[in-house]
């Protein structure tokens, strides 16, 4: 299904659950901007897999830690395309090492809140003061965001507790979000994924092999990023009207309460 949409940023959009995002948008007809770390030859051939899909695809490096990276990001963004129609708050980290809430230290502490909240608050406060001179220059333009967070917003994990609070700030941040651009016809939606086969779970791929066997999820198997990335396009072709500021659980029945 094509899309009246025409462009999306998706941060940490080279790899894992945003690379998987990226092609699901692109199929839909969205022209593409993605962020990441790496540098620009070490993503070539993920931007020219996503142009190969018959859209344009920049690439934008950098941390989203970096406030002082998000207006040289938009700017190029506007420059290349005209606007920006959809943000994707993806990028993200999990701890360097786990550690029991007992033992964890502020430098991991800083480290995962500085770039799974503080980097998306702020850039998704920049992206949306571009989206309300958009709406104000057209009542036609809709503007739309999807902050991507995890169960672990609501499912505590001892031994990663930093990463755990990032994600349930970024549940509120959803809903803030969506209640002070709703009077700018700006949708904003969070997509909560389960455990998902990317680099960031590979670490712990035996645990989570044992525990999906035992039941751990209604649907045995591990997520994929292109079941988020499919839950993303339905948010961003705005088949899911008279909706913003809600939940889009991808967890395979994870976190379903059961007797």
């Amino acid at each position: 299904m094509q899309t009246t949409k025409t462009t999306a940023f998706i941060t940490g959009g080279t790899r894992g659950i945003g690379l998987g995002i990226a092609r699901a948008l692109a199929q839909c007809g969205f022209n593409l901007a993605i962020n990441g770390r790496r540098t620009p030859k070490e993503v070539r051939p993920v931007v020219q897999e996503l142009q190969s899909l018959g859209v344009k695809c920049i690439y934008c490096a950098g941390d989203v830690s970096n406030l002082k990276l998000h207006s040289r990001w938009l700017d190029e963004i506007e420059s290349q395309f005209g606007g920006l129609d959809l943000l994707v708050n993806n990028a993200g980290v999990a701890p360097e090492s786990r550690a029991d809430i007992l033992d964890a230290t502020e430098k991991s502490f800083d480290r995962v809140l500085s770039i799974n909240l503080k980097g998306p608050y702020f850039l998704t406060q920049a992206v949306a003061n571009r989206m309300i001179t958009l709406r104000k220059a057209s009542r036609k333009y809709r503007g739309c965001m999807v902050n991507i967070s995890s169960v672990s917003a609501t499912v505590a994990s001892i031994n990663r507790g930093d990463y755990c609070i990032s994600k349930a700030a970024i549940s509120m941040a959803t809903q803030l979000w969506a209640a002070r651009l709703a009077e700018y016809n700006i949708d904003v939606y969070e997509v909560r994924p389960g455990i998902i086969a990317t680099d960031m779970t590979r670490a712990v791929k035996a645990k989570y092999d044992r525990l999906l066997a035992a039941g751990l999820t209604l649907e045995k198997r591990w997520g994929l990023p292109q079941d988020v990335g499919r839950a993303v396009a339905v948010l961003a072709r705005g088949e899911l009207s008279y909706a913003t500021g809600q939940v889009l659980t991808i967890d395979g029945g994870l976190s379903l309460p059961r007797l």
